[in-house]
C-alpha cells in the first residue's frame, strides 16, 4: 500500500514566453522558421497515436532495415513521460523543468529538421506523485492549424496560438471540476474534434473533496468524465459521464453517420455523441482492485472496438452501434495465462485483421504478441519478456522496449519475424544512449523517427 499525500492545487500565473537557443546537436546556425499551414503534410503526427488514432505512420516510403538509423538531433528533457506531436516541420514537446523560480511545465516548439528550439512557453507547476514518479506531463500535445493544446499532469488544459506563441486560454480542470488526485496525476491526451477540444477530467462532488488523494474507491463521480471546451475560447460546451478518470485518451468513432467519442474511464468504456455530449452507452471494464488502472486507448475497426487491461480481466472485443455494445469475445478471468492480450499502458496496433502489441503488467510477465482480431486467438508471442510500445510503418512494426532496445518486426500473423534489432540504449549507439524508461511509442513522419528516453528526445533518420 502507499502513503497518500494531500492534493496539491495548481498555481495559476501569467505566461512566461521566450525564444531560446537550441540545446541540440544541430550546431549554432540561425534559427529556422516553420510555416503555420492550415493543412499539415500527410505525414504529420498531430496527436497521440497519429492522424488515425492507430499508431500508424502515414508514409509511402520504404526503408533499408539493415542500415542503422542515423541520429539527426537530440534535445535534453526534464521530468515527464510523454512524446510530442508534429505539424509540418514543427515538433511540439512538453516536459517539466526546475528553475530558480520553481518547477514549471513547459512546451517547446522544435524545428523537426534541425532540432533547433524555436520558442517555448513555461507555466508554474505544483504536483507531487503518490508513488514517486516524475512530476512532469504524461500526455501528448494536440495540434491543429491555429493552436497547440497541452494537458498537464496537474490538470491544466492550455491553448496556445501557434503563430504568436501566446496562451489564448487555460482551464484548471482539477479546481473547476473537483478532481481528487489520481494515482499518477493526469495521463490522458486531448482530442481535437470540430470546434471542440475534448478531455477526460473525472471530477467529484464537493462532499468528496476531503478524501485523500488516491483513495478512489471512496470517491464518487459528478458527471464530468468527459468535458468538451470551445477550442477558441475555452468555454465549456458540454460534459458527461459518471466515472472517474483513467490514463487512457479519448478518440473518435463514426456511428449512424455521426461522430462519437470513445473514452475508457476508470470503470467503463463510454460512447458519447460528439455534437451534444449525450451518452450513447457504457460498458464496464475494470479489475476489482483499488490500484488497478485503464491506460490503453480503444482500438477501432469499423463497428468493432477492442479494449484491454492487465490486472485481472484482460481484453474484450465489442460490436457497437450508436445505441449499444455487444460482446464478440472476451478473455477468461479465471486464468490470466489464457488471456489473449493484457495491455498495461501501451496501445496495440491493428493490421490486416491482427493485433500486435505488448501483453503483461511487468517484466518478466510481458511479451510482444500477435492476436487474431475477430477471435482473440493468440497466433504467436515472442520470448523477450519485457514491456514495449509499438508503431506501424507499412507492413513493419517498430517495437521500442522500455530499456531502449528497438526491434523491427514484419507484421506476419504466422510467425515472429525479426527484421532488425537496434540497441538505442547502448552506450556506443550514436554517442548518447537512450535511458530507461522508454515508455512512449515512437513517432515516424516521412523518413524521421522520434523516440524518447528518460532525459532526452532523439530524432533519427531512417535509411531509404
Amino acid at each position: 500500500m502507499f502513503k497518500p499525500f494531500r492534493l496539491i492545487a495548481i498555481l495559476l500565473a501569467t505566461t512566461l514566453a521566450e525564444t531560446v537557443s537550441a540545446q541540440s546537436t544541430a550546431g549554432d546556425a540561425p534559427l529556422p522558421t516553420v510555416a503555420v499551414d492550415a493543412t499539415p503534410p500527410p505525414e504529420s503526427w498531430p496527436r497521440l497515436l497519429g492522424r488515425g488514432f492507430d499508431g500508424t505512420a502515414a508514409t509511402d516510403k520504404s526503408f533499408d532495415w539493415d542500415a542503422k538509423p542515423q541520429r539527426i538531433w537530440s534535445l535534453d528533457l526534464g521530468d515527464g513521460y510523454g512524446l510530442g506531436a508534429v505539424w509540418g516541420d514543427a515538433y511540439y514537446q512538453s516536459d517539466a523543468e526546475t528553475t530558480s523560480e520553481g518547477v514549471k511545465e513547459r512546451l517547446r516548439c522544435i524545428h523537426l529538421l534541425t532540432g533547433k528550439v524555436l520558442w517555448q512557453d513555461a507555466r508554474p507547476l505544483a504536483y507531487r506523485d503518490l508513488y514517486g514518479y516524475e512530476a512532469g506531463p504524461r500526455s501528448t500535445p494536440a495540434v491543429d492549424a491555429d493552436f497547440v493544446f497541452t494537458y498537464g499532469v496537474a490538470g491544466e488544459l492550455v491553448c496556445r496560438d501557434r503563430m504568436t506563441h501566446q496562451v489564448v486560454w487555460s482551464v484548471d480542470t482539477v479546481t473547476t471540476y473537483g478532481v481528487v488526485q489520481n494515482f499518477f496525476g493526469v495521463g490522458s491526451s486531448p482530442l481535437l474534434l470540430d470546434d471542440n477540444v475534448v478531455v477526460m477530467v473525472g471530477g467529484s462532488p464537493v462532499e468528496d473533496q476531503h478524501i485523500a488523494p488516491g483513495w478512489l474507491d471512496r470517491v464518487s463521480a459528478n458527471g464530468s468524465l468527459l468535458v468538451a471546451f470551445d477550442r477558441k475560447t475555452g468555454k465549456e460546451r458540454w460534459k458527461c459521464g459518471d466515472d472517474l478518470a483513467s490514463y487512457s485518451s479519448p478518440r473518435t468513432i463514426r456511428l449512424s453517420d455521426r461522430n462519437h467519442v470513445l473514452v475508457l474511464g476508470r470503470d467503463s468504456l463510454w460512447c458519447v455523441d460528439a455534437g451534444t455530449g449525450t451518452v450513447a452507452w457504457s460498458h464496464p471494464h475494470r479489475a476489482d482492485l483499488l490500484e488497478s488502472v485503464n491506460a490503453m486507448s480503444p482500438v477501432v475497426s469499423g463497428d468493432h472496438v477492442f479494449i484491454s487491461e492487465c490486472y485481472q480481466i484482460g481484453s474484450v472485443l465489442l460490436k457497437v452501434s450508436s445505441e449499444s455494445a455487444k460482446r464478440v469475445w472476451k478473455d477468461p478471468q479465471a486464468n490470466r495465462r489464457k488471456q489473449a492480450m493484457r495491455c498495461h499502458w501501451a496501445t496495440p496496433v491493428l493490421y490486416d485483421g491482427f493485433l500486435y502489441g505488448c501483453s503483461g503488467r511487468n517484466a518478466p510477465d510481458s511479451d510482444f504478441r500477435c492476436v487474431e482480431w475477430m477471435t482473440g486467438n493468440v497466433r504467436w508471442s515472442d520470448s523477450s519478456r519485457t514491456r514495449s510500445s509499438v508503431t506501424r510503418v507499412g507492413e513493419f512494426l517498430m517495437v521500442l522496449e522500455e530499456g531502449g532496445g528497438m526491434q523491427v518486426i514484419r507484421a506476419n500473423p504466422d510467425a515472429f519475424e525479426l527484421v532488425a534489432d537496434w540497441d538505442l540504449g547502448a552506450v556506443d549507439f550514436q554517442t548518447s544512449p537512450l535511458k530507461y524508461p522508454c515508455w512512449a511509442a515512437p513517432i515516424v513522419v516521412g523518413d524521421k523517427m522520434i523516440v524518447r528516453g528518460d532525459d532526452q528526445v532523439v530524432c533519427f533518420q531512417l535509411t531509404p
